[in-house]
């Protein structure tokens, strides 16, 4: 998924954080590549994905956005998405993942 430009009105960025625990890595990012498109749909600017070097049953999605409006739309698409039967295969636990709204406090790419 590439990334999309940002909304000129905006100058800081909304992170939608998920952690969430897994049974297979290769099965949970087949079924999450499986929603690209509502990703797309849903003004997602790009995504994240991570993983504790210690704790490979557990992974880290940041969905950026421009608006705090479209990750709250995001999370309703999400709420639906994590009550599939395909979302319940790949999922160690059927409890939903943690989610955390971010703002982005610093300009992109700061590197000290």
């Amino acid at each position: 998924m590439g990334r999309r430009t940002r909304q000129a009105h905006s100058d800081r960025m909304i992170t939608l954080h998920i952690e969430n625990t897994i049974a297979d890595y290769d099965a949970w990012k087949a079924a999450f590549d499986r929603y690209d498109r509502a990703r797309r749909d849903h003004h997602v600017l790009a995504y994240r994905i991570s993983r504790p070097v210690d704790d490979p049953a557990t992974v880290h999605i940041d969905l950026d956005f421009d608006t705090r409006e479209d990750a709250a739309g995001f999370v309703q698409v999400l709420e639906k998405i994590w009550q599939t039967p395909l979302s319940g295969a790949v999922s160690s636990t059927h409890a939903a993942p943690e989610l955390r709204t971010l703002e982005e406090m610093t300009p992109p790419n700061i590197r000290v």
